[in-house]
């Protein structure tokens, strides 16, 4: 498969592929994450790729669950998602799930946030206490004012991921286009059940990043689940085979908190005060 062009324009950034979008004067500026191309020459690469280099509050971290401060004001995720048709994107440097419109949403700060897509890192971007997790999902919302919150999931090798399941079939259909050299194939799932995806939160981790990916934009909200799930690693050499092997390991490096506060929502604590 061909290496991912990230394609830059002028003003507008996309959420699905989260890299600029092509417009008739586009330049297409490939990046990786190693040699030449790689996390650490990001910012150099576009102009417009400057905030990964020069971003004061960037993703991913290494939360300190010691140093995470209980917010009182923090309420539970209030999570309402439907069962909704969805595309399989590979992206290149990531796979992608697509969703329709009416998938759902997630509310923060009182605020809706669209659920859009949500794709897969490995190993983990975010790390708990140094520890790096075999496989991340990131499921990316979009208010209706333009910002943008990630719920991210971290997943343990253990047992089979049954959301996975609905997807399996159309996941090797993916590899097949991939190995066929059709860059950025797309393949409709059908309906998508999300039930999995609304189990109630007991504890979570909050803070404000960026993308982790270019062009890295800052003031993201990012809540980051306690609860770690199972994933077969046959489940994840699923989701890694459409890739070429310079992206089959696509996670970006920690990056400096800067001051930043991470906040702890903990419903046992709550409950205490």
């Amino acid at each position: 498969m061909a290496p991912l062009y990230a394609t830059i324009s002028s003003s507008l950034v996309t959420l699905t592929l989260l890299v600029a979008i092509a417009n008739s004067n586009a330049i297409l500026v490939k990046f990786g994450y190693s040699g030449a191309n790689g996390p650490d020459r990001w910012g150099c690469l576009s102009p417009q790729f400057a905030l990964c280099s020069k971003g004061t509050r960037q993703s991913p971290i290494n939360i300190i669950k010691n140093g995470a401060v209980f917010n009182p004001k923090l309420r539970p995720l209030k999570r309402d998602y439907v069962a909704s048709n969805a595309t399989l994107v590979d992206n290149g440097f990531n796979i992608e799930l697509k969703f329709d419109d009416a998938v759902g949403n997630v509310i923060v700060d009182g605020k809706k946030y669209w659920l859009k897509q949500m794709h897969w890192h490995s190993p983990s971007e975010h790390t708990i206490n140094g520890e790096r997790f075999p496989m991340e999902i990131h499921m990316v919302h979009k208010s209706d004012d333009g910002n943008i919150t990630v719920i991210a999931i971290f997943y343990k090798y253990g047992h089979p991921d049954p959301f996975l399941f609905q997807i399996k079939e159309k996941l090797a259909e993916l590899n097949k286009e991939a190995r066929r050299g059709d860059d950025e194939a797309q393949i409709p799932v059908g309906v998508v059940r999300t039930k999995a995806f609304k189990r109630r939160a007991r504890k979570y981790f909050r803070y404000v990043g960026s993308l982790t990916t270019p062009p890295c934009t800052e003031n993201v909200i990012w809540i980051i689940l306690g609860k770690v799930r199972e994933i077969t690693k046959e489940q994840a050499d699923a989701l890694r085979a459409p890739l070429s092997k310079e992206y089959k390991n696509n996670s970006r490096p920690i990056q400096p908190l800067n001051g930043r506060s991470v906040e702890l929502y903990d419903a046992y604590i709550s409950k205490q005060t």
